[in-house]
């Protein structure tokens, strides 16, 4: 246990370095871009003494280096700054407003992609080397492909314009809103027992979830066919087989644990492409998020809240890929660190 907490200390000082030398690059590129954050805030047509003025009130006439270490400054007091617009309320208020639906979309869209790639994966990994193990790999490599917006459109015309039966945009009826408490709407929905809204919140999410997850459910695809093939073919499996076990038993209680041991990596690693990949997902399906929140703030130059919004993806996956390690420490007792 010592050595891990000895990891654990180690990786969260990593982070440190990581997250600023990311700061750096976006804080750099926001401002070289073309363009006045000013101007794209109140128009061309401002007088010169009111763009001065508001520049001023933003910080935006002091040199770089001395707006690039107030920020380091009090991005380390825990402050991530205020929005340069429609009010300047603060950049974690805004955040927080936000991040609940980008969670719950990734989240759907992370069981998707697991139970759709621990399926295919299972399939061509039982029955390797024939017609349906290639089949699951060409279905593999085919999803991954799959451009976001293309597939999400295809979905939104046959099931939401042609069958009429899910929503092609939104997160839930506007008239069955739960009591928010979470800000995850199914959550609220049940914890406040609003049925109505789940249902509602179940089918706005469906679709982008689909999407999201279909397209990164062929890494498990793989993953799971070569790692049960692996486990496979070792002699504790054999032993199994000749003591008589039924090949079900084998397969969910002794192969597939040990095949999970690689996978559970990956799934850390595939929940931070989930919050990249829910850039393009909200977009394509008006999905109030980050991605869609990110977007528009960068539209607008919002300097401020674009960098704090880079710092809290880059934590948040950093702890996503700590947790993940310290599980594999668990799981597998054979790690040290």
């Amino acid at each position: 246990m010592v050595s891990i907490k000895a990891y654990i200390a180690t990786r969260a000082l990593l982070t440190i370095p990581m997250v600023l030398i990311l700061l750096t690059f976006v804080f750099v590129i926001m401002r070289i871009l073309p363009g006045n954050p000013v101007l794209a805030l109140i128009g061309m047509k401002a007088s010169e003494e009111t763009i001065k003025s508001l520049m001023e009130q933003l910080g935006l006439n002091k040199p770089l280096w001395q707006q690039y270490f107030e920020y380091i400054y009090n991005l380390l007091r825990g402050d991530l700054g205020r929005s340069m617009i429609w009010g300047r309320r603060p950049v974690i208020n805004e955040i927080m407003n936000r991040f609940p639906a980008t969670i719950e979309l990734t989240i759907g869209g992370f069981i998707v992609s697991i139970l759709l790639g621990l399926l295919t994966g299972m399939i061509a990994g039982v029955k390797p080397y024939g017609k349906i193990d290639a089949t699951m790999r060409i279905y593999s490599i085919f999803v991954y492909t799959l451009f976001i917006p293309l597939i999400g459109m295809i979905f939104q015309y046959v099931f939401g314009v042609y069958l009429r039966i899910l929503p092609v945009g939104g997160r839930i009826d506007p008239t069955l809103l739960p009591r928010q408490i979470t800000g995850l709407y199914t959550i609220d929905s049940l914890l406040t027992l609003n049925f109505p809204a789940f249902i509602s919140a179940v089918r706005y999410l469906i679709l982008p979830s689909f999407t999201l997850g279909l397209v990164l459910s062929g890494v498990y695809t793989r993953l799971v066919r070569s790692s049960l093939l692996e486990v496979l073919s070792q002699d504790f499996i054999r032993a199994c087989k000749a003591r008589g076990l039924p090949n079900r038993i084998i397969l969910f209680r002794h192969s597939l644990k040990n095949a999970l041991i690689p996978i559970l990596t990956m799934m850390g690693l595939q929940f931070a492409l989930l919050l990249a990949g829910a850039v393009l997902t909200e977009t394509t399906f008006s999905w109030p998020g980050m991605g869609t929140f990110l977007m528009e703030r960068i539209q607008y130059r919002d300097f401020t809240t674009v960098q704090g919004t880079i710092v809290f993806y880059a934590l948040f996956v950093a702890l996503i890929s700590l947790l993940v390690d310290i599980i594999y420490a668990y799981i597998d007792p054979r790690i040290r660190y």
